[in-house]
C-alpha cells in the first residue's frame, strides 16, 4: 500500500513559480513511476507530467513543456513538479499518483495506470 501526500501548492502571480512535493509512504516508492494531474473546477482531470521509478524517462503534456519539471528523490520517497512561468489556466488542484506496476520501463499518461493518489494541492495563478 503507498499513501501520498501533497504540499507546496498556492496562490502566485503569473510569471511566477511553485515547486510541489509529494512525499509517500511505504517501501515500494522506488519502484514505482510518479505522475502529477491537474482537474480545474469543472473540467475533467488531466495528465501533467509522469517520471518513470528510475528517473531516467519524463513525460509531459504539451501545455506544460519547457515550464514544469518532474523530478524525485528515491532516499527521501518524494516526487516533485517544479512549476514555472505560470499562467492562470494552470489554476487547478494538483494530485500525485503512483502507477499501479512496480518497475514499468514507461511512465503511463493515464489516470488508469496509477492507483495510488494523493488528496490533491491547489494552485490559484492570478493574472
Amino acid at each position: 500500500q503507498v499513501q501520498l501526500v501533497e504540499s507546496g501548492g498556492g496562490l502566485v502571480q503569473a510569471g511566477g513559480s511553485l515547486r510541489l512535493s509529494c512525499v509517500a509512504s511505504g517501501r515500494t516508492f522506488s519502484s514505482r513511476a510518479m505522475a502529477w494531474f491537474r482537474q480545474a473546477p469543472g473540467k475533467d482531470r488531466e495528465f501533467v507530467a509522469a517520471l518513470t521509478w528510475s528517473g531516467g524517462s519524463s513525460n509531459y503534456a504539451d501545455s506544460v513543456k519547457g515550464r514544469f519539471t518532474i523530478s524525485r528523490d528515491n532516499t527521501k520517497n518524494t516526487a516533485y513538479l517544479q512549476m514555472n512561468s505560470l499562467k492562470p489556466e494552470d489554476s487547478a488542484v494538483y494530485s500525485c499518483a503512483a502507477d499501479r506496476t512496480l518497475l514499468r520501463h514507461y511512465s503511463g499518461l493515464r489516470s488508469a495506470d496509477y492507483s495510488y493518489w494523493g488528496q490533491g494541492t491547489q494552485v490559484t495563478v492570478s493574472s
